[in-house]
């Protein structure tokens, strides 16, 4: 007898359930279920099955690329998509004789991050070797801080969303166990037709921050939602730019799954994951996998898998059943990494030359949740719309923009941004920064609509207008497609008489009670004068002409 199981809870992204037999995963038929957890917390009762629920744990290890001009043991430049092998030191090809040299700009960013996400700041720190062979890590070894990383013990609130209700928000927190820094690999290409592998050393020996967080997650919304966090608050220090499509930001999940009470079941591991969406996907598919496995009486095996975007699922890449040695030991050529603080810092020692963690401290921006919290209280905005601002790269900066050019009050403006402005953007696929309507023009454009010489139905006639990128200003657009207001009263007063002539039935209506129906008819007006005419004058006109 086939078992099923569904979970359901991490606002609303667990909705879809599984059936469990010879065919695999597939739609549950409805009351059989088991629990994942919600956007509460916890564990969500089993369904009339009577099934023990099962709980999902989620930790994640996230590599971040440190925004340098230079790698973090070597000179050699920093850039993406540079010719392969263009960007290679001796000390990056391991040539015998080549000493590392640390980057301090890589230090202070690392400092920086540990500071925003409320960890203690170890004043000393180690560095180690971590061997393993593969292609592209030439020395044969990473250097990393596996003993005693640069910051430790800290935390990072992030908010999702109940039932995917922007409304509906809740705060959570995940532990930040450590932040470490270590050496990026290069990177191994594939050819198939040719079955050869070629190495491209220009990423080998670029500054990485390893940021590992505890096991606090229970579903792929919850883990999205908190790497975008951390993707917010790197862009926001300038410690990453974080961008992911360039591989900056790589996300390793460790997903494992156990009924109440019990101990943590055996955790898989998904490499290398480069998006946000695919991170949701592929925690959430791991977790159901794992589920209907176990409940069909199998095991799960400590191994390493991979997301086939593709697919839509994880693939199983390598055994980790048998334990890697990686022959951990001291760096040999780099001394421990020593940090200072305001209090012992030695009056000998040159201020230039040592990382004084008080002084990055005292330079660190608003992180978003202040930011977001600022945009509330100046603006008068709901705070779901302040999260809506910061996500968007540069959307913050163009309502502020807006907000300073025009009369028109924040929380109008907001509408106008994130109804009319953003669905532009995301049908055409642009960034705020490639919008062909500048800040200015939507300004110029909202007081036009404010001082009520336009409807509002004519001022989305001219945003898209702006839109085409002719050069026109929203004036210019008014005047040429004849949408300005129409000031004459007597005229309005006209059309008004002549739609009431000819909606007997709704006029009846309108007498008897149903106001609804009022609603029409200054549709009628508006059609009647292609929306140039203003609502609020015209339903004034009709209730006047209604009543006599």
């Amino acid at each position: 007898m086939a078992a099923a199981a569904v979970a359901r809870g991490c606002g609303g992204v667990w909705r879809r359930a599984w059936q469990r037999g010879a065919g695999g995963p597939g739609p549950a038929r409805r009351g059989q279920r088991s629990v994942a957890c919600n956007a509460r917390g916890g564990a969500v009762p089993a369904g009339k099955s009577g099934l023990v629920p099962w709980v999902p744990v989620v930790g994640l290890e996230i590599h971040a690329q440190i925004s340098s001009n230079s790698k973090l043991f070597s000179g050699s430049q920093v850039q993406f998509a540079a010719p392969p092998n263009s960007l290679v030191s001796f000390f990056d090809a391991s040539l015998p004789g080549t000493l590392p040299v640390l980057n301090r700009r890589c230090v202070e960013a690392a400092v920086m991050t540990g500071l925003a996400l409320n960890c203690s700041i170890n004043k000393k720190s180690l560095f180690d070797r971590k061997h393993y062979f593969y292609a592209d890590l030439p020395a044969g070894y990473q250097i990393t801080q596996q003993r005693v990383p640069i910051a430790v013990n800290g935390s990072l609130s992030y908010s999702l969303c109940i039932d995917n209700k922007m409304s509906q928000m809740v705060t959570k927190t995940v532990r930040i166990k450590q932040i470490q820094l270590e050496q990026d690999s290069g990177k191994s290409l594939h050819d198939d037709t040719r079955s050869q592998t070629l190495v491209d050393l220009n990423r080998a020996g670029v500054g990485l921050m390893e940021v590992v967080m505890e096991p606090d997650m229970c579903c792929g919304e919850e883990a999205a939602a908190a790497v975008r966090e951390l993707q917010l608050i790197l862009q926001t220090l300038g410690s990453s730019q974080a961008v992911m499509a360039e591989g900056q930001l790589r996300v390793d999940a460790n997903v494992s799954v156990h009924h109440p009470g019990e101990p943590y079941g055996v955790r898989t591991e998904v490499k290398n994951i480069n998006s946000i969406r695919f991170l949701a996907k592929a925690v959430d598919y791991e977790i159901q996998r794992q589920i209907e496995e176990l409940e069909k009486g199998g095991t799960i095996l400590n191994e390493t898998r991979a997301f086939d975007s593709k697919l839509g699922c994880t693939v199983s890449m390598r055994d980790k059943e048998g334990k890697q040695d990686y022959r951990f030991m001291p760096e040999p050529n780099l001394p421990p990494l020593i940090l200072y603080d305001t209090k012992s810092l030695p009056a000998n020692l040159n201020h230039q030359q040592v990382v004084n963690i008080d002084w990055i401290h005292e330079r660190l921006p608003d992180l978003p949740s202040v930011k977001r919290a600022k945009l509330v209280e100046q603006y008068g905005i709901l705070p779901e719309h302040s999260f809506t601002l910061l996500n968007e790269d540069g959307l913050t900066e163009f309502f502020e923009n807006v907000v300073k050019e025009t009369q028109m009050k924040p929380k109008k403006v907001i509408g106008w941004i994130l109804n009319d402005l953003l669905s532009y953007l995301k049908q055409h696929s642009l960034t705020v920064k490639e919008s062909p309507v500048s800040s200015f023009l939507l300004a110029d454009l909202l007081n036009l609509l404010e001082k009520k010489e336009i409807s509002s139905t004519a001022a989305k006639q001219v945003l898209a207008e702006l839109w085409k990128g002719e050069g026109k200003t929203p004036l210019e657009i008014v005047k040429e497609k004849k949408l300005e207001l129409i000031q004459d009263q007597n005229e309005l007063e006209q059309i008004c008489q002549a739609v009431i002539d000819g909606q007997e039935n709704e006029v009846m209506a309108i007498k008897a009670g149903n106001r609804k129906v009022l609603n029409k008819l200054i549709g009628l007006v508006q059609r009647e004068t292609q929306g140039r005419s203003n609502p609020v004058l015209v339903k004034q006109l009709l209730e006047k002409k209604l009543s006599e």
